[in-house]
């Protein structure tokens, strides 16, 4: 028996805001399933802030439809509003209040009593590994602890949804890594993460990849999936003991194009890389060439989104130049 696919929690169709008539989201499409993260990937000034606002409901929309957990942002219930949780890019907690009480404030605001308040203070704060820290005031704490803090804040009335605009900013990559593990074992316990980044290596986190740029959605897919679009399929990486030429692949089934980067080594686009190794070792065998080592290679999401963005300009560029023809046509 097949299960029914869920719905998504939070839903995005076709939306766009203008400041001074100047587009700065333009018509993005995505869905964000329940237990997953969606990573919003992009260089700094492309509307991701601006997205994560309107999902959000503290900004309005120009065009399109949003619904989180069913609801317009723009009219949240009460309810639902407790069920969501926002963090945003810019520090914005009570430097003069410690670690402890700044989560216990939110708490509070959330009209948590001080019963139930204490056990959720001491969880938010372990999750983020600051409850040794919990007496230290926010302002004597490290930018990579305040960012945590912030998590914490985020986390203390256990949302179902959170959204989170630049986690990483700024932070050394240690940091990095270990808020991206804290936010995995979110994920980990059943909550929707929705996550703004402009490191465009964070995409490899994620269980899906909306990548932007001027606003426009680039391409939404999996971090394997995306790979496969701009290489059009698996990479092998092929170490030869001896000179190899890429010619002697390029008849193999399931071989879809051969790039040699050193007269021993060839970078190979496979259809199924399990499948296609066995047949590398063994076509060059037969061509008398011995394989010192065989392995997939992962190309970085540097390589990916440069890539893509790459693909998205060669796009535009054809329609422009399909649309000229038009217009002389009929001239």
């Amino acid at each position: 028996m097949t299960t029914a696919p869920s719905e998504p929690i939070i839903s995005a169709r076709g939306v766009s805001r203008a400041f001074d008539g100047r587009l700065v989201v333009d018509g993005l499409s995505f869905d964000v399933q329940p237990g997953t993260i969606l990573g919003i990937v992009g260089p700094s000034g492309s509307g991701k802030t601006t997205t994560v606002r309107m999902l959000t409901g503290t900004l309005g929309r120009t065009d399109g439809e949003i619904r989180v957990l069913g609801e317009d942002p723009r009219r949240f219930s009460r309810r639902t509003r407790g069920r969501i949780a926002y963090m945003p890019q810019l520090f914005s907690l009570y430097e003069d209040l410690s670690a402890q009480e700044n989560v216990g404030f939110v708490a509070a605001l959330y009209g948590i009593g001080p019963f139930k308040r204490r056990p959720l203070i001491r969880r938010a704060l372990e999750v983020v590994d600051l409850h040794d820290a919990r007496h230290r005031l926010a302002r004597d704490l490290s930018g990579g602890m305040q960012r945590r803090l912030e998590l914490a804040c985020a986390l203390v009335h256990s949302p179902d949804v959170l959204f989170i605009d630049e986690p990483t900013a700024g932070i050394d990559p240690l940091l990095r890594q270990a808020i991206w593990d804290e936010l995995r074992v979110l994920r980990g316990e059943g909550r929707t993460l929705l996550v703004t980044t402009q490191y465009v290596a964070e995409a490899e986190y994620c269980d899906r990849v909306a990548m932007i740029v001027d606003g426009q959605l680039v391409a939404l897919d999996t971090p394997d999936q995306l790979r496969k679009v701009v290489f059009g399929g698996e990479v092998i990486e092929v170490n030869a003991q001896q000179d190899v030429e890429p010619q002697m692949l390029g008849t193999l089934e399931g071989v879809l194009a051969v790039r040699q980067t050193s007269p021993r080594r060839l970078m190979v686009t496979a259809t199924d890389a399990a499948t296609v190794g066995p047949r590398i070792i063994e076509g060059l065998r037969r061509a008398g060439v011995a394989v010192a080592g065989l392995e997939e290679h992962q190309p970085t999401f540097d390589e990916v989104f440069t890539g893509l963005v790459e693909q998205q300009r060669t796009r535009r560029e054809q329609e422009a130049a399909d649309a000229g023809a038009v217009v002389t046509g009929h001239g």
